[in-house]
């Protein structure tokens, strides 16, 4: 029987395993790529708007008809017009400037209501700084005040981390026959790792998670933000305190280059077909490098986290 809404086909993705770039590169072990950039707004981020929004109406914090505000860099904006849009709430997508102007106007398609922020004047078009983020998490406080609407706060709201453990988790390990031994995920809000871990743990105690973060900005991993600018949109934000990573299991810190993200987001759609964006990029960077050291032999999953439809205008795609 077919779905009634898009909603009801948000996650459920498929994954694939990337033997082939692995036996290219001369490592031991299998990665697990988990095409989320296939989900209807084109981005994992789809999982964590659906989540919050239940959750939100099961607990009554999100009356009917209510405007929803959220800060994004484009995906969980795109996830949000979507639900939103199904559920009957109007969306207001607060974004930097900074941001690729594909996801503003897909945004805008999708009905929500766009307002960008400029960035700081020392920032560099492309690359979204912490202090940039700053100003678009004040704009968003403002416009949700102003309207009396529901915040969706994807940095605090635990129903983005719980929407992994529900799904994201166990998919993970179901595709991968039950023999996953890492996951790898870079971080923007924090709650796909969180969720993920959360629910991978459960099922292999064993099981050993990396935080991946940009070269220069890693600061989750104790080191000081010596570059915090980097082409990776949607997340490395030089934000040392993530709270939806609060007691979540964390068995290492990745860095990742902006060039070499870059580098690997491309070889991924040369190799494999799969066109994703930079992050992915960052995740597959990471996953090869622990099958170079640490994760020798292993099986590591990561999430192609959203489309390189989203970033033309950039110079990921040259």
């Amino acid at each position: 029987m077919a779905p009634n809404t898009i909603v009801d086909v948000i996650g459920r993705t498929p994954a694939v395993w990337l033997d082939r770039m692995v036996a290219a590169r001369g490592l031991e072990g299998r990665i697990l790529a988990k095409l989320d950039y296939l989900n209807p707004g084109f981005s994992k981020k789809d999982r964590a708007a659906l989540g919050i929004v239940e959750a939100a109406e099961a607990e009554g914090v999100l009356r009917p008809g209510q405007t929803v505000v959220e800060l994004t860099s484009g995906n969980m904006g795109t996830g949000l017009a979507i639900v939103c849009g199904a559920r009957g709430y109007p969306f207001v997508a607060v974004m930097s400037r900074g941001n690729s102007p594909e996801r503003a106007r897909m945004m805008a398609a999708l009905g929500a209501e766009v307002v960008l922020v400029d960035q700081c004047p020392a920032s560099v078009p492309g690359e979204v700084s912490g202090a940039d983020l700053e100003r678009v998490e004040a704009e968003a406080r403002r416009l949700a005040e102003a309207r009396g609407a529901f915040r969706a706060d994807q940095f605090r709201h635990p129903g983005n981390a719980d929407a992994h453990y529900r799904t994201t988790g166990p998919e993970l390990w179901a595709d991968s026959d039950c023999t996953l031994t890492a996951f790898a995920d870079f971080a923007g809000s924090g709650g796909t790792y969180a969720g993920t871990m959360r629910a991978l743990r459960a099922r292999n105690r064993a099981l050993r998670g990396y935080v991946v973060e940009p070269e220069g900005a890693a600061v989750l991993a104790g080191c000081a933000a010596a570059r915090p600018g980097h082409p990776i949109q949607g997340g490395g934000y030089a934000m040392s305190d993530l709270a939806l990573l609060h007691g979540a299991p964390v068995d290492g810190y990745m860095a990742v280059s902006g060039e070499t993200a870059r580098a690997t987001a491309r070889a991924l759609a040369r190799e494999e077909g799969i066109f994703a964006g930079f992050s992915a990029g960052a995740n597959l960077a990471a996953a090869f490098e622990l099958l170079g050291g640490p994760e020798r032999g292993g099986r590591i999953a990561i999430v192609i986290c959203d489309s390189g439809l989203k970033y033309l205008s950039t110079d990921l795609w040259p």
